[in-house]
């Protein structure tokens, strides 16, 4: 047996190196959480945001010129799983109070995800959060 659990009812969805990627992987993620009927969950607010940030991120410090990055989203019944992948290299660290204006994304993920982290890929990264919740008992898939 197995001893990974696979998160069930994935979606993904490219995105070019362009601004509008970010509002558009946004959509995806609630569009996506609408169809598992997770559009009222406590936490679906949370899921957008942190997708936001984390494709923000993969914009600004993980996509090379010409590239793009994956969005994918997982749900198991329990976790919400976003997952950012992309061909940048460097490893994403949350920001010190002394590196100036930007560089809160990762903070705000840290805070609002249950679990987040890095994994490297044979090209890149993925950059990843996971929501859990005692809300989504009871919740039916579509």
């Amino acid at each position: 047996m197995n001893d990974v659990t696979e998160l069930l009812y994935p979606r993904e969805q490219f995105y070019a190196r362009e601004r509008r990627s970010v509002p558009a992987a946004r959509r995806f993620a609630a569009q996506s959480l609408r169809c598992w009927g997770l559009s009222d969950w406590t936490r679906a607010d949370d899921v957008s945001l942190c997708v936001s940030e984390l494709a923000t991120n993969a914009l600004l410090h993980g996509v090379p010129p010409g590239r793009g990055f994956l969005l994918r989203l997982r749900y198991d019944g329990d976790v919400v799983r976003v997952e950012v992948h992309d061909s940048g290299s460097g490893v994403p660290r949350i920001a010190e109070e002394t590196d100036g204006e930007g560089g809160r994304g990762l903070l705000l993920v840290a805070s609002l995800a249950d679990k987040w982290g890095v994994c490297e890929r044979a090209l890149g990264k993925v950059v990843w959060a996971e929501f859990e919740g005692s809300a989504m008992a009871g919740v039916q898939l579509v």
